[in-house]
């Protein structure tokens, strides 16, 4: 299968695309021996031989992508200046560098994506293209149905009007309460301010879904590589998700959450038999 060029050197982890675009451009790149300076050149990796400043080309390291129930008490970062625990510390056996896609706050837990696959990921966080996240709350006390009215049609925090969520009752608990709750936003704390908003405080916040993903039996403090049926319902949502934007379709809405679905689904029902991506 033919690949631009420019792509060819940024899976390789040599450079950013934009930098391989540059390497081109300067004439330091050649395909079977011949320069290139053609941006969008494509050719074939299996068959075509590249070098960038003389020397050969690595392959593109696999795509991995692995789903993760952080617990709480862990920061969902590689690394902490605090030296406090981190994701890193759970991740014993994952031989390929990844990173996470988003955070959760030290005191959340839930479902976390990692990859080593940037532009997928930088992707699934854009502003432009967020893709669905599904938290199960905990909160203090009971939203009446005006609240949750609030909350689904958006309301104003200090960095301004959050777009429109999915609110739903799950479950009451003596003097407190459960929702689940979607949202289409990455903000920091988003989901904590707006219950704050409204008056009733967050006491245990979980994610359980993210785009097509769910957290399924993953157990606390343990992760999974995703099925290759997994990844690939990923990549279709990043891709209808492009689709909404070049449309001018918002997310959250009718028009969106359809064409989400079903992306999210090619593949997902049967996804625990797939392999890893």
């Amino acid at each position: 299968m033919e690949v631009r060029l420019q792509k060819v050197i940024a899976d390789s982890g040599l450079s950013s695309r934009r930098k391989a675009e540059t390497l081109i451009a300067e004439g330091r790149v050649t395909v079977n021996g011949q320069v290139v300076r053609e941006l969008g050149t494509k050719i074939d990796p299996a068959r075509d031989h590249v070098k960038v400043d003389g020397r050969h080309l690595k392959p593109a390291p696999p795509q991995v992508f692995i789903l993760l129930n952080k617990p709480k008490g862990y920061v969902s970062s590689l690394s902490d200046p605090e030296g406090r625990p981190t994701i890193t510390d759970l991740l014993g056996g994952v031989g390929v560098r990844v990173f996470p896609v988003g955070r959760l706050d030290y005191d959340s837990e839930g479902l976390m994506l990692l990859t080593n696959q940037g532009a997928l990921a930088q992707t699934l966080l854009h502003p432009r293209y967020h893709v669905p996240k599904t938290y199960l709350i905990k909160v203090k006390g009971v939203l009446n149905d005006e609240q949750i009215a609030d909350l689904e049609q958006g309301v104003e925090l200090e960095d301004g009007r959050t777009k429109p969520a999915v609110v739903r009752k799950v479950r009451k608990a003596e003097e407190n309460s459960w929702l689940e709750v979607t949202i289409h936003e990455g903000r920091n704390h988003q989901v904590k301010r707006m219950l704050e908003h409204v008056g009733h405080p967050v006491l245990k916040l979980t994610r359980v879904r993210f785009g097509p993903l769910t957290l399924g039996d993953v157990s606390l403090g343990q992760y999974r590589y995703l099925t290759d049926r997994e990844a690939n319902a990923l990549r279709a949502v990043v891709t209808s998700r492009t689709k909404d934007v070049e449309e001018g379709v918002a997310p959250g809405s009718p028009k969106a959450s359809v064409r989400t679905r079903r992306a999210g689904t090619r593949g997902w029902a049967k996804a625990k038999k797939g392999h890893r991506a």
